[in-house]
């Protein structure tokens, strides 16, 4: 049935695909200005170049369209009840002495929103589970340069196959580009969305970096004494599921359909209002709320701290916008 919901939202989706991507015109102000005029949840504002090459952002859309046929077994849930689940919560504030869940990476001229999403978490899991005695970020790199069944690197991934090779195969640590974390950080650097900065201009190029066994030249750890591993790993369905799995294990990867609009998100509660498909996303959630009346998810970007509030957005909660409830993958750590 799942599945099903999925592809109905797909198929409704279609018809806005791209009626506004191909001559920019959802980056002009024209566009943004329009989007604050409907006086909606959110405020919408400049995040990248009006000029700036579509096929890009479009690579930035990581999760590819096969991943429904991808997704792990639900887990089974214990009873819980629906009372204790709290109006708000934060993990950022529930466990503050875990740095990661404060921390925006970026993931380049990648499609690896799928491994993001997926390591940020698994980061987070672990300081929680060892109630912040460990402290180890997860390689991105390493997830997207080495998972073969994990997809097509740079060019799109399955979120639950990410997730699953954590579990059989182990990550090796690794932090942001450039910045000597972990045994492999990242290798593709960040690039320079709106502002004429010392990052590289933007780019639809997305190679997939190559796999190696080694760890950074002045790391002590071996490469494969440095893998750490899940237990195990699940996807879970239905709000309440979800939240009560995030206050009681950590932030979870999702995932949900990208329009021309969030693009543009700056502040408030996004809800799709205008422009095309850009494509499937993956993401980090880690706490929800109510604003203004609207309940939102709130949600952790891979696309550096210089986009929409600080890197972080929120997004309505409870009638799965965009299909934000449908993909929800995680797992538990060793």
């Amino acid at each position: 049935m799942w599945k099903l919901k999925i592809l109905v939202f797909a198929l409704v989706c279609l018809k806005f695909s791209y009626s506004d991507l191909s001559d920019n015109y959802f980056l002009t102000d024209e566009f943004i200005d329009r989007i604050n005029s409907l006086n909606t949840t959110w405020k919408a504002g400049r995040n990248f170049h009006s000029q700036i090459d579509v096929s890009y952002l479009k690579l930035l859309m990581g999760v590819h369209n096969e991943s429904v046929n991808h997704q792990l077994p639900e887990k089974e849930h214990s009873y819980f009840s629906v009372a204790d689940i709290p109006e708000e919560f934060d993990a950022r504030e529930e466990w503050e002495d875990c740095p990661t869940l404060r921390e925006i990476r970026d993931q380049g001229s990648c499609g690896s929103c799928w491994a993001f999403g997926a390591a940020e978490a698994m980061s987070d899991r672990v300081c929680i589970h060892s109630n912040a005695t460990i402290h180890f970020r997860f390689s991105a790199e390493d997830l997207v340069s080495c998972c073969k069944y994990c997809g097509f690197g740079c060019h799109g991934g399955f979120p639950g196959m990410a997730w699953r090779y954590w579990v059989r195969q182990g990550l090796v640590s690794g932090g942001s580009y450039d910045s000597h974390q972990g045994c492999q950080p990242y290798e593709i650097p960040p690039c320079e969305h709106h502002i004429d900065g010392p990052r590289p201009q933007c780019s639809g190029v997305g190679h997939t970096p190559k796999c190696h066994s080694t760890c950074e030249e002045g790391y002590p750890v071996p490469y494969n004494k440095d893998k750490h591993r899940g237990v195990k790993a699940y996807s879970v369905r239905g709000e309440k599921n979800i939240q009560h799995e995030i206050m009681t294990n950590g932030p979870v990867e999702g995932a949900f359909m990208v329009f021309a609009d969030f693009i543009n998100y700056k502040s408030g509660v996004y809800q799709h209002v205008d422009g095309g498909i850009m494509g499937g996303h993956a993401i980090k959630i880690l706490g929800w709320g109510v604003e203004d009346g609207t309940p939102y998810w709130l949600v952790a970007n891979s696309w550096n701290s210089d986009w929409g509030d600080g890197g972080f957005f929120k997004i309505k909660r409870g009638e799965n916008e965009c299909g934000i409830e449908s993909q929800i993958t995680a797992g538990i750590p060793s």
